[in-house]
């Protein structure tokens, strides 16, 4: 045996392990293909109702969502509706209210004033003493003062 067909051999086993390897390489890439198509199928099977679910769920959605817009109209409407006649009613009845209720207090004074009677409040007259507490010597003579002011 020459060097030459030596080297031959060794190149001829060399290719050989190279193909087998790629071979080996190429089946569990044909493998993972075959397994990545099943996945992506039983996705696809898993997802179609999901999304028609949630399809349903948003059209579902999208009507509350209408009634609520609906209903929100409506009690703005009411809302101001109920301003409108508050203020009427205030306009028109606070005024003569305010009158009457004037005018009865009014009354009232006069009479309690020829009287003399005991349901006018009068002022209560003001304690010089808090019970309980001493006041400092300094904001004593203020306190008289003040006192002596109302």
């Amino acid at each position: 045996m020459t060097g030459g067909e030596v080297a031959g051999i060794l190149v001829a086993v060399f290719w050989a392990i190279l193909v087998s390897f790629l071979a080996v390489a190429l089946a569990r890439l044909a493998q993972t293909l075959k397994a990545t198509t099943k996945l992506v199928a039983d996705v696809t099977e898993q997802a179609v109702p999901l999304l028609s679910d949630a399809s349903a769920t948003v059209r579902s959605a999208q009507t509350q969502l209408d009634r609520v817009d609906a209903i929100a109209t409506d009690v703005q409407e009411v809302t101001s509706n109920a301003s409108a006649l508050s203020t009427t009613v205030a306009s028109t009845f606070g005024g003569p209210l305010v009158k009457v209720a004037a005018f009865g207090y009014g009354v009232r004074r006069a009479v309690a004033g020829r009287k003399g009677d005991a349901d006018v409040p009068r002022k209560a007259p003001r304690r010089n003493v808090i019970v309980g507490r001493a006041v400092p010597a300094a904001r004593r003579g203020k306190r008289n003062d003040r006192n002596a002011r109302d």
